[in-house]
């Protein structure tokens, strides 16, 4: 079944919040980002740069947003609310070699601090999750090993860690010299 275009996430019908703060609230929209986010999607990955002590090495510019994150590279799914891009999930396609598996692999999911808690990020978890099942596939994703709310918050979606991997970057002069 296809996924629909957009996602209402509506927070009476978050579990995570107690009923006292649901009554008056708007509903969120996920949907696939479009070109013209482009300035919304550098804004809020720079916010997850901060978050993250990452932003020395910030980069993203509107027009690499636009040449690469709307399926030639990878994906990206906003959440609004109103008018205002509240978070982010940018993820790509992988695959698993060994059990010939296609996998979602999400290589940003961030939430504005003041949205945090209302089901934002497991509705953006839920949406991926819904993408990786209809290619009979599975999902990965990385996070930061002292980002303890974070973990606790993936370990509630029955999320396994995965300690025996270690991650292998090559870029600048090794890249090079490895390429010659």
């Amino acid at each position: 079944m296809p996924l629909p275009s957009v996602t209402v996430v509506n927070r009476l019908s978050s579990l995570l919040l107690p009923p006292t703060l649901w009554w008056g609230m708007s509903d969120f929209v996920i949907r696939a980002a479009q070109p013209s986010d482009a300035a919304a999607i550098v804004a809020l990955l720079k916010e997850l740069a901060a978050y993250e002590k990452l932003l020395d090495y910030f980069s993203l510019t509107e027009e690499q947003v636009v040449r690469d994150m709307f399926g030639a590279t990878c994906y990206c799914e906003l959440a609004f609310l109103g008018d205002e891009a509240v978070g982010i999930a940018a993820w790509f396609w992988t695959y698993k070699s060994f059990r010939a598996l296609k996998n979602l692999y999400v290589e940003d999911l961030y939430v504005k601090p003041a949205f945090r808690g209302q089901g934002l990020g497991r509705q953006f978890l839920g949406r991926l999750a819904r993408k990786a099942l209809e290619v009979q596939g599975a999902m990965e994703w990385r996070v930061l090993d002292w980002n303890v709310p974070a973990i606790d918050f993936y370990k509630s979606l029955g999320v396994r860690l995965v300690p025996e991997w270690v991650d292998c970057r090559l870029e600048g002069l090794a890249l090079e010299r490895l390429a010659t």
